[in-house]
């Protein structure tokens, strides 16, 4: 009894090796051990394919939309902007100097609303705002009454805001045509006005989509004129911001060839949905096959040696690949769907469906070098990146906090005379930039010299920064990848530190007595033979 007991615990312990030895093989082993297809190895290669084809064709969609919105907001501000010169100052349209020029501007803008159809080039229509009606709205910021007398240097002003609003439909602007001008609504008295907003929506169809056989988008402007005058320092800004959002044309009557194309692409995607829904399933397989044998192989760890298996080996069954590929699947089936949705034109979000199919082809194509770590030669960059990831996150942990001090007194210091300064996200963006070595004489020159102080100040900040994070954090950096690479390369000679895996896969070596020789055409097609002295990258691979 005790030598069936015994048989049978080595029958079980073999037929655990063998499958293990065969989960950890990659597919071209597979096939010459078993004969076994690598269906996920042709899905992914065909996923690869059809993902990229499929964004390709929506990116240059996607070309069309953007290019519509920056020309019509292009557009709008040589229509309502006046004396606008085709060139933004600074992060504001133009400026205005007098009261004259405010005032001309202003009724500039909405004379321009008002003879729309006569003056433009496009296909512009009036569009219904907040309050679903059809005009412009113009409102006025301004603290409450008072006097100032800058002669006498002499102040009394409640610091309280009020807005005022006032409506101008079309029926109005076209009846009287003057009179509107001349309401008190627009006696502004600019001692105490904070900002003028005229705010209109306007409606528009891009017909350049029918050249690339698409069906047409109808887009909802909401257009934004602000007067800035907040400062006070006698120089208004004029701010134009326009937001674009799609809508579904009511009704679309065109002919020819559009509706057949579209049919062709929407068939695409559903093909693309099914190969990524079928990849999702197997990887999804693969891992819950995994899962099943890592508790295998923990009860007989447990059971024959009485203890626990490392948490290395027990995270060598979880496999990271097959998660990115789940997450990518799962990505490019929601893109797609709204890819479709937005092709039949019952959907208009452009940006999240860019986001899903963006990302999901990152992934797709970063999954592709799993398959070339499995020659030797390609999987150095793989094993460094997982060997020296952990120390590197500790290593900018620490760094982060040094390059926020910089950041933050950067900021303070350097913000009032130096444009790159000016907000915390600009200094972060600029002191990165130094860090790569870009744009450094400018930052330096720049600066203002109206302080001796700050400006000296300002030599003594870039110079330490730039001495202790490109000479020392950033020589850091690297060589701690080159450590890691160092360590990499010397395993691969002389062999890994073998774990309880490992050694429990090397007792006996069955795998021969299976396998089989494969057809020559699939063995030249697949990959060559790895050797025998390579069986200790096998887990690591």
């Amino acid at each position: 009894r005790n030598a069936m007991a015994h048989l049978d615990s080595e029958v079980k312990e073999e037929c655990l090796r063998e499958d293990l030895k065969f989960y950890f093989m990659n597919p071209c082993e597979k096939y010459r051990a078993r004969h076994q297809i690598p269906w996920k190895l042709g899905l992914q290669i065909l996923k690869v394919l059809m993902v990229t084809a499929q964004l390709v064709r929506f990116g240059l969609s996607n070309q069309l939309v953007v290019a519509f919105k920056q020309d019509s907001t292009v557009t709008f501000k040589h229509l309502f902007l006046k004396g606008y010169s085709g060139i933004d100052e600074d992060d504001y349209s133009c400026s205005v100097y007098t009261q004259e020029d405010a005032y001309e501007s202003i009724f500039f803008a909405i004379n321009q609303y008002h003879h729309l159809k006569n003056i433009t080039l496009g296909t512009l229509g009036y569009g219904e705002n907040e309050d679903n009606r059809i005009g412009l709205k113009v409102c006025k910021q301004h603290y409450k009454k008072g006097t100032m007398l800058p002669s006498n240097e002499t102040l009394n002003i409640d610091s309280d805001v009020e807005t005022d609003c006032i409506h101008l439909s079309l029926q109005i602007l076209t009846k009287n045509p003057q009179a509107w001008k001349n309401s008190s609504f627009f006696s502004l008295e600019f001692y105490r006005l904070l900002q003028v907003e005229i705010s209109f929506h306007l409606k528009g169809i891009d017909l350049q989509t029918i050249r690339s056989r698409e069906l047409p988008d109808c887009y909802v402007f909401q257009n934004r004129i602000t007067y800035d005058n907040k400062a006070h320092s006698g120089k208004i800004k004029i701010y134009f911001d326009s937001d674009a959002s799609i809508e579904e044309c009511k009704l679309l009557n065109i002919s020819g060839s559009i509706q057949k194309n579209t049919q062709y692409v929407l068939v695409f995607d559903a093909f693309v949905i099914v190969i990524c829904l079928a990849s999702l399933i197997l990887c999804t397989r693969s891992i819950v096959l995994a899962l099943r044998l890592r508790k295998r192989f923990l009860n007989f760890f447990l059971e024959k040696y009485k203890r626990r298996v490392c948490n290395t080996d027990q995270w060598e069954f979880i496999n990271g690949w097959y998660v990115l590929v789940i997450i990518s699947d799962l990505m490019t089936i929601v893109g797609s769907f709204l890819k479709m949705e937005i092709k039949a034109k019952n959907l208009t979000n452009y940006d999240l469906c860019s986001i899903l199919l963006g990302t999901s082809t990152l992934f797709v194509w970063v999954g592709v070098i799993r398959y070339l770590g499995y020659f030797q030669t390609y999987n150095v960059l793989i094993l460094t990146m997982r060997a020296s990831l952990p120390k590197v996150l500790r290593f900018c942990a620490c760094a982060g906090m040094i390059y926020l001090g910089y950041t933050f007194c950067g900021w303070i210091v350097l913000g009032p005379y130096h444009d790159k300064f000016e907000d915390l996200g600009t200094v972060a963006e600029c002191l990165f930039s130094l860090i790569n070595g870009d744009d450094m004489f400018a930052t330096f020159a720049q600066i203002q010299q109206k302080s001796v102080l700050v400006w000296l100040f300002s030599r003594l900040y870039l110079y330490s920064f730039i001495s202790l994070f490109i000479y020392m954090i950033l020589s850091l950096f690297i060589a701690l990848i080159t450590d890691s690479y160092d360590t990499i390369k010397k395993y691969q000679q002389n062999g890994l530190p073998e774990t309880d895996l490992q050694k429990f896969l090397k007792e006996c070596s069955s795998k021969e007595a299976y396998q089989k020789e494969p057809s020559a055409f699939l063995s030249h097609f697949c990959c060559l033979r790895r050797k025998r002295s390579d069986d200790h990258l096998i887990l690591f691979n």
